[in-house]
């Protein structure tokens, strides 16, 4: 079978992909090709529908963005204004202690119990002493937790919190990652909140985000790519193999692509291994990520609540969103009939006749690792056969009074992603010191969220800016500051390149 040639070869058609190709197209380049082993775009920011029409992300994905590139390709990809998007405000809570705290937990510890805001506080305190008369900086994340917000807050919150979140311990993480993605404490304005009892929410990059209001956020990364050639894509195309020396990628119909620049958004540690250097694979460290969703019959109890944070151990999950909260058509119309498939413990309804709505919806997102491994025994539910890990969620939301015993569960979803969160690893910054300029010395630009295994510039507008940067830097040299200097881009809105359709 003869080699096909292309000048540029991006795989994969997420965020990172579409926005390589993005830019191609923008540049007026017509010898490229982009490959996924999906039927369609969207990568990790897809969203699935369940069979009874309830959708489903593969996170809590919101759009907020530091570029204005990205706002303007989303507007042009999806359209603009309240007809294409919903703006919504974030109202997120941690709920512990039998109680919901707004987010940040570590401005909010006001609403705890007394003897908890004093452990809070006084660490806090013996935090800000000791954190003054130290000597360099954290050595690793858990050290960062202690100088920054004390023991306190970190025997209750941080520390299990994040190894919900993580699967590894927070004394396995560095610090570098940080920046804005953990909020750190004003101690006066902690003690001042607990004295007048007051919540204080406001903080972070996504305190209002918007959202499509039809198909998930997986309609956005459709719309970008119906942007593009047609027959510039190729959907259902699984890569086997990459000989960088013969630069040529090898497709598991025995089919072969040969390119002068490859943009990879394989997982680095796959990669590597692919190429002969598994020390470096070894160096990097990633979670595997449970969606379990749940269609529920009946009105949410839950107000206008966005996502909430649960890092006690009465239930598997370390956030759950409302996601019925964030786009009306997330749900089924109210007059569709379902049937029961369940009630809210996991036992068999007394009537399973179908029955219209309205209806609700609850999305939950469970880690995995050597560390913190997940139950995957098979169960029987709703007339299917799942992994125990979903009747656990059903379990613990009842634990943690999200749901109802009694409620009916009319969808039930579940999908286990591999590669879910890239590792802010201690060995991390070494191994990508020397993979990326290696592999790009050979022609392959590997980026994205677990391309380039950065967790501080892997959210959506972060991963899009990497593909775009990247095709600047094959055609031009141009810098790929998201890539290279993560603290830049995320202390700013970034206005001066611009997408025109």
């Amino acid at each position: 079978m003869a080699t096909e040639k292309v000048d540029v070869l991006i795989i994969g058609s997420g965020p990172t992909g579409l926005g390589a190709a993005t830019r191609l197209h923008q540049h007026g380049k017509k010898d490229w090709l982009l490959i996924d082993q999906a039927e369609e775009a969207g990568g990790l920011a897809c969203t699935d529908v369940t069979p009874e029409g309830f959708l489903f992300d593969m996170g809590g994905h919101v759009i907020f963005s530091h570029w204005n590139y990205f706002d303007q390709l989303l507007d042009t990809a999806l359209g603009s204004g309240t007809d294409a998007w919903n703006t919504l405000e974030r109202v997120s809570y941690v709920w512990i202690k039998n109680r919901f705290v707004a987010y940040p937990f570590q401005n909010n510890i006001s609403a705890l119990g007394k003897d908890d805001q004093i452990k809070c506080l006084t660490g806090l305190v013996e935090a800000k002493v000791k954190n003054s008369l130290a000597q360099g900086k954290p050595v690793n994340f858990d050290e960062w937790i202690i100088r920054v917000m004390g023991p306190g807050i970190a025997d209750i919150f941080m520390r299990p919190y994040n190894f919900k979140v993580w699967a590894i311990p927070t004394t396995g993480m560095q610090c570098n990652w940080l920046g804005e993605r953990v909020a750190t404490v004003d101690v006066d304005r902690a003690i001042t909140n607990v004295i007048h009892s007051k919540e204080d929410a406001g903080w972070g990059p996504n305190a209002v985000f918007r959202f499509p209001k039809r198909g998930g956020t997986g309609a956005i990364w459709k719309g970008v790519a119906k942007l593009l050639p047609k027959d510039n894509q190729r959907y259902n195309q699984t890569v086997t193999n990459i000989d960088k020396d013969a630069k040529v990628v090898t497709l598991a119909d025995g089919s072969s692509i040969g390119y002068n620049s490859l943009v990879s958004t394989l997982p680095l540690d796959i990669t590597c291994r692919w190429l002969g250097k598994s020390e470096w694979a070894d160096g990097l460290q990633h979670s595997s990520s449970h969606i379990v969703g749940l269609g529920i019959r009946g009105l949410s109890p839950h107000g206008t609540k966005c996502w909430l944070y649960y890092p006690e151990d009465d239930c598997p999950f370390y956030r759950t969103t409302v996601f019925s909260n964030y786009a009306k058509e997330n749900c089924p119309a109210d007059g569709t009939a379902l049937p029961t498939l369940c009630m809210g413990d996991g036992s068999a309804p007394a009537d399973a006749s179908p029955k219209a709505g309205p209806y609700w919806s609850l999305m939950f997102e469970i880690s995995e690792s050597q560390f913190k491994p997940v139950d995957k025994s098979p169960v029987q539910l709703g007339g299917k056969t799942w992994m125990a890990v979903v009747l656990e969620t059903l379990k613990g939301a009842i634990n943690t009074k999200l749901v109802e015993a009694g409620c009916e569960v009319v969808s039930i979803y579940h999908r286990r992603l591999e590669h879910g969160y890239p590792t802010p690893s201690l060995g991390r910054d070494a191994v990508l010191a020397q993979a990326l300029p290696w592999l790009q010395q050979h022609g392959i630009w590997s980026r994205g969220r677990f391309g380039s295994y950065k967790y501080e510039v892997a959210n959506q507008d972060h991963s899009l800016m990497l593909g775009v940067e990247c095709v600047d830097n094959i055609l031009f040299g141009g810098k790929e500051l998201t890539l290279n200097h993560p603290d830049i881009v995320n202390a700013k809105k970034n206005t001066e390149l611009l997408y025109k359709a």
